[in-house]
């Protein structure tokens, strides 16, 4: 840090746009009209200067916040000194700067003394934005004019004056007009709160003090990022991971990840990866450069700063065509489960750099299960799109956990209450899924069940799930998790369905999901046995689970390990 920077300064300025950044995220929640953005949590929030660098990051989606700087690009690029005081910006084209269609990301340029000082951003996921299908997140769509509206980089705003023609335009395309309105306010009440602070930081500090100290603190997220970098040993770590297939053609498709450690640099490159596909999970750069910065911030210690100073040491590349960087048209709704799977590969190549500082694979990123249609008599649309959070993968010196939101995101479980309230659906069960842990000296969460059943006559269900072929990876001799499974009518015919579904739902239809497990961290036959029998008592494993994994016998009460006989058991596995 350079001798004329004043360390309490300093940390005041980063605490402030910290304090800003949360105070957007709370707006959201408690401003928005949607479950998926008031209680699911799939919404973001920052802060840029200028220049659209990242200063500081609410704890909300990461997976969104890395591809604000390409989004930003798109909004400079298009409007560039045109900007005006009370202008607000939307655009989700995943070809001009976006990820996918439901996520639309707003920009308001924050202005004071006549001159632009930064930006305040909010993403949100919509339930709607038109497209084939409700939700507009199938993952068989085959082209991006399916999937609803592109919005290019567009003022919704204008000095302050709203575009009643884009407001029309978007209410006539979508199928939940006063919810699409509804969140987008949401959106601009938040990026107004953040005006109000950041113009309140820069009447207190002056805007030539604070652009010193905004330079400053980028500086410090890469210094400490480059000094992280620096203790990992130089050299090339490569690691694939697989999706189990596009929900149109058979897998498994291939997300190859190779990274050189290079001094205080990471580069890290997807050449191999699979090529673009026919269905809807293709992955824009932008997000797979999000993605990337992800599953490095996580091995990361907790004292790096989350802004754009990070992004300085790492250099991505993806093939051009490959389903990390799809050309035109190619329909990239389900992107997030191919990111997700991005995370798992960066974090599968960085276990061999920083073992103790990387979890083994978790559930495969969360399940959406999506039900739309309409109601009986007056034909009210209905969109449940619900996100199943589920489980990490165990870690160097914890087990995983359980019911939690996958590392990459900062997400919730929808409330049963919420839900049944809302929508037209009861939720049957609702729980931890016994055995589906991996196996290790600390193993996997359990993954997470949901059972739904339709009470409305018709609704379209989409389901887009992973990891029902190909289950999250262990490390270290930890086992995999149990794999996914989708089951139509489980308590009668017990239909098993593929992991990524868009079919008819009919009254008294029940769909459920049981979401894999995380992998596990280590040997499972040095697992402590009083860790393996409180988890029978738990039940979230078996008996007979305990003695096939982890070689554990328990005492005829169950409650208690017979050491001797685990013993003789564990030798003879090691034997064999």
């Amino acid at each position: 840090m350079s001798s004329d920077i004043d360390p309490i300064t300093f940390a005041v300025i980063k605490n402030g746009l910290d304090t800003i950044v949360d105070d957007m995220a709370y707006t959201v929640m408690r401003t928005a009209r949607s479950p998926i953005v008031r209680d699911v949590l799939d919404y973001s929030a920052t802060i840029c200067d200028a220049r659209g660098r990242i200063l500081a990051q609410a704890k909300t989606v990461a997976l969104h916040l890395g591809a604000v700087p390409d989004a930003i690009v798109a909004v400079l690029g298009e409007f560039g000194d045109e900007l005006s005081d009370g202008d607000i910006i939307i655009l989700n084209d995943p070809y001009a700067g976006g990820m996918h269609l439901p996520d639309i990301f707003m920009f308001k340029p924050i202005f004071h003394a006549q001159a632009l000082q930064g930006f305040a951003v909010v993403i949100a996921h919509h339930s709607d934005v038109g497209g084939r299908v409700p939700g507009s997140n199938a993952s068989d769509s085959t082209e991006i004019f399916q999937e609803g509206l592109r919005i290019p980089p567009l003022k919704l705003y204008a000095a302050g004056q709203a575009d009643r023609s884009l407001f029309a335009l978007l209410r006539n395309n979508v199928r939940l007009p006063d919810m699409l309105i509804g969140d987008l306010a949401a959106q601009v009440a938040t990026c107004n709160v953040g005006e109000r602070a950041f113009i309140a930081l820069l009447k207190k500090h002056g805007a030539d003090g604070l652009e010193h100290y905004f330079n400053a603190l980028l500086d410090y997220g890469e210094q400490m990022t480059r000094q992280a970098i620096r203790a990992w040993p130089n050299g090339r770590y490569s690691f694939t991971d697989y999706i189990d297939d596009d929900g149109i053609d058979d897998g498994p498709i291939a997300i190859v990840c190779a990274i050189d450690v290079m001094d205080d640099h990471l580069y890290v490159d997807f050449e191999g990866s699979s090529p673009q596909v026919k269905g809807a999970i293709n992955c824009t750069l932008s997000y797979t450069k999000s993605s990337t910065y992800i599953g490095v911030r996580c091995a990361l210690g907790r004292e790096v700063p989350n802004n754009a100073g990070i992004y300085r040491c790492i250099t991505i590349t993806a093939p051009e065509g490959s389903i990390l960087n799809p050309r035109m048209p190619g329909a990239v709704a389900a992107r997030a489960l191919t990111g997700y799977r991005v995370v798992d590969a960066v974090l599968g190549a960085l276990a061999e750099i920083a073992p103790e500082r990387v979890m083994a694979a978790g559930e495969g990123g969360n399940t959406v299960v999506c039900i739309g249609g309409y109601e009986a008599g007056d034909q009210t649309p209905f969109i449940l799109v619900d996100m199943i959070n589920g489980a990490w993968g165990g870690r160097a010196r914890k087990d995983g956990i359980e019911g939690v939101t996958n590392p990459s995101q900062n997400m919730s479980n929808m409330p049963v209450e919420t839900l049944e309230a809302r929508y037209p659906i009861r939720m049957e069960a609702y729980g931890l899924r016994q055995d589906s842990c991996g196996p290790g000296e600390y193993r996997g969460g359990l993954g997470l069940v949901r059972q739904y059943r339709l009470l409305a006559e018709e609704a379209v269900l989409q389901l887009r799930a992973d990891r029902t072929d190909i289950a999250p990876y262990g490390l270290f001799g930890g086992g995999r998790a149990a794999p996914s499974r989708n089951i139509l009518d489980p308590q009668g015919t017990a239909v098993e369905l593929p992991g990524k579904v868009t079919r008819t739902l009919r009254r008294d239809e029940v769909i459920r999901h049981e979401q894999a497990g995380g992998g596990g961290y280590g040997d499972p036959l040095c697992r402590d046995p009083g860790l393996v029998a409180r988890d029978v008592v738990d039940e979230k494993i078996s008996p007979a689970f305990a003695e096939d994994h982890f070689g554990v016998i328990l005492m005829p009460d169950g409650l208690q390990p017979d050491l001797a006989a685990t013993e003789a058991c564990r030798r003879q596995r090691r034997q064999d």
